[in-house]
């Protein structure tokens, strides 16, 4: 399926976001009822056009179909952000969906156009394949050699989704972008700042992934499901007929199929021709024994514990890697407790930030999937990097993961675990 440049986007486009106001075409049903959201800026035009970025999923789909019920002007774009024709070596096992469980691929593409066309707005998919090969895929690549363990949706969220996206929007005339994260925004004007703030639907929310969000993002970005939970969001999609109302979530990366981060990472370096240092060497133990050897420190993480290749009958896992000495150190449960930890690069989102000396009480999450846990905050005099002490250490603080940063719903700020 081709995709529009972004010339092609922006000469083409006007014409028909004049007719974008929400027909209500196979959607005006008597009987659907669309939750009203109020968006966070006040005296939002309906005039103003809304950029919505349709990944092909349920909930991009129903933010699009929401906005247009409502009556607002919108034009629904994809972004192309990887070939999965590329590294065939790679390709889904026999009889697995091309791009099975990954989102971003052709079936989504397909899937977002048809949403599109039935709910009768104007809709592009533009090529930022190049953009995102810099600033996620390179970065995934060397965090993981340099014996880290990146988050690349965070970086594609700053850097394509509310970075490159937006100046798509800017170039068509669409002031706000929609998405179908889980989260909300709201302006606070005792300190005339937007705030970041948690889903209603804890389960989904999505604000780990958001913390590096700037103040002038946040005033463009609406998120209309950060107020419904995800079976609401599925029975308004089936009330108003959407094609993609019953289909499943993705899990993966994608632009790593299977989940296999490290054959990827092989085949991404042979095609560029890159040779990489050989890193295999030891597997010891917090006491400095030997017990194995490994095949490249990229191919493990702080915490895992299969796949280190080594039998001791106990449980171990992956305490640190260290690709100068080439050394991975493993050992118990309770060796991966730690209470202490600096975060660097932080973006301060509700509040200016902490000053030097100063401490701040704030929950902290260093996983998605952790339960942010008490913990003091301390200024370092640089405004980009915080201490964090917890109050109770926490298992398998990980280098190059996220730490953000929550006082109750709101998101404080977040960094990046050093």
């Amino acid at each position: 399926m081709p995709e529009d440049t972004v010339s092609e986007v922006r000469s083409r486009i006007a014409r028909p976001l004049a007719n974008a106001r929400g027909s209500d075409r196979s959607h005006d049903r008597k009987g659907v009822v669309v939750p009203e959201y109020v968006t966070v800026i006040p005296n939002v035009s309906t005039e103003l056009p809304i950029a919505v970025a349709m990944s092909g999923g349920v909930d991009s789909s129903t933010v699009a179909a929401m906005l247009v019920r409502q009556g607002r002007t919108v034009v629904g774009m994809t972004m192309q952000l990887w070939n999965q024709r590329r590294l065939p070596e790679l390709a889904s096992e026999a009889g697995a969906p091309s791009g099975s469980g990954r989102c971003c691929s052709l079936d989504d593409v397909y899937d977002a156009r048809r949403v599109a066309e039935q709910i009768g707005i104007p809709y592009y998919v533009v090529n930022f394949e190049q953009q995102f090969e810099e600033h996620v895929v390179k970065p995934f690549v060397e965090e993981y050699l340099a014996g880290r363990t990146p988050i690349p949706c965070t970086l594609c969220n700053n850097y394509i989704k509310f970075d490159r996206f937006l100046e798509m929007a800017d170039s068509v005339g669409a002031h706000y972008m929609a998405t179908g994260h889980y989260a909300r925004v709201r302006f606070d004007a005792a300190t005339g700042r937007y705030q970041l703030l948690r889903a209603v639907d804890r389960s989904k929310d999505q604000t780990y992934f958001l913390f590096g969000l700037t103040q002038a993002q946040l005033a463009r970005a609406l998120f209309p499901l950060g107020e419904l939970n995800k079976p609401e969001v599925r029975d308004i999609a089936r009330s108003m007929d959407l094609a993609v109302a019953s289909k499943g979530d993705s899990q993966e990366i994608c632009f790593v199929p299977n989940g296999d981060y490290a054959a990827f990472m092989d085949a991404y370096l042979k095609e560029k021709g890159v040779a990489v240092e050989r890193t295999s060497g030891e597997i010891v133990t917090t006491e400095g024994r030997t017990l194995g050897r490994h095949e490249g420190v990229h191919r493990f993480t702080v915490g895992q514990r299969k796949g280190l290749g080594i039998a001791t009958g106990e449980a171990l896992y992956v305490i640190a890697t260290d690709p100068a000495s080439q050394r991975v150190t493993v050992g118990g449960n309770d060796d991966l407790q730690c209470a202490r930890f600096v975060a660097k690069q932080v973006n301060w989102i509700s509040i200016a930030g902490v000053d030097d000396g100063a401490t701040m009480r704030a929950q902290v999450k260093i996983r998605n999937k952790h339960a942010a846990a008490p913990a003091t905050l301390s200024g370092t005099g640089d405004a980009e990097r915080v201490g964090v002490r917890f109050d109770d250490p926490q298992r398998a603080i990980t280098p190059g993961q996220g730490a953000v940063f929550y006082d109750g719903e709101i998101v404080l700020g977040g960094g990046w675990i050093e």
